[in-house]
C-alpha cells in the first residue's frame, strides 16, 4: 500500500537496511559520538560509579512499602459517602485522620 507507514520489520530486514545505510534511526550517530569523559572539575557532573548506583538502588528498594515492624493491618471497611468525602476533602493523609478519630473515640468508649 503506497504511503502507508511500516509498523513492524523483521530483525534481519532491519540489519540489512542498516548495512545499506537506509536506517531511519540514530544508531550510527549515537555510535559515532565520543563517550562522556568527566573533566574532574565539577563534582556534581561526575558520573556515578557502579557501586554508587547499586547503593542508590538498594536504598530505594528498602524505602518502598510499609516500614518493618509496623503494627498496621490492612482491612476493608465501608463508610457513608458524606463521612468519607469530609475526610478526603482535607487532602492527603485522610486515612491517618480517620485512624486518629477512631482512636480518640476509643478513649471515651469501651469496646463491646
Amino acid at each position: 500500500m503506497a504511503g502507508s507507514k511500516m509498523t513492524s520489520t523483521a530483525t534481519n530486514k532491519m540489519r540489512a537496511a542498516l548495512k545499506r545505510g537506509e536506517s531511519k534511526t540514530d544508531v550510527v550517530k549515537v555510535r559515532a559520538r565520543t563517550p562522556y569523559v568527566w573533566d574532574g572539575k565539577n563534582e556534581e557532573e561526575r558520573p556515578l560509579t557502579r557501586e554508587e548506583m547499586q547503593a542508590g538502588i538498594e536504598t530505594y528498594q528498602r524505602q518502598r512499602g510499609r516500614p518493618a515492624g509496623s503494627d498496621k493491618e490492612s482491612t476493608t471497611i465501608r463508610f457513608d459517602r458524606d463521612v468519607l468525602a469530609a475526610f478526603r476533602a482535607g487532602g492527603p493523609g485522610w486515612q491517618t485522620r480517620i485512624n486518629a478519630a477512631l482512636r480518640e473515640w476509643l478513649k471515651t468508649h469501651t469496646p463491646v
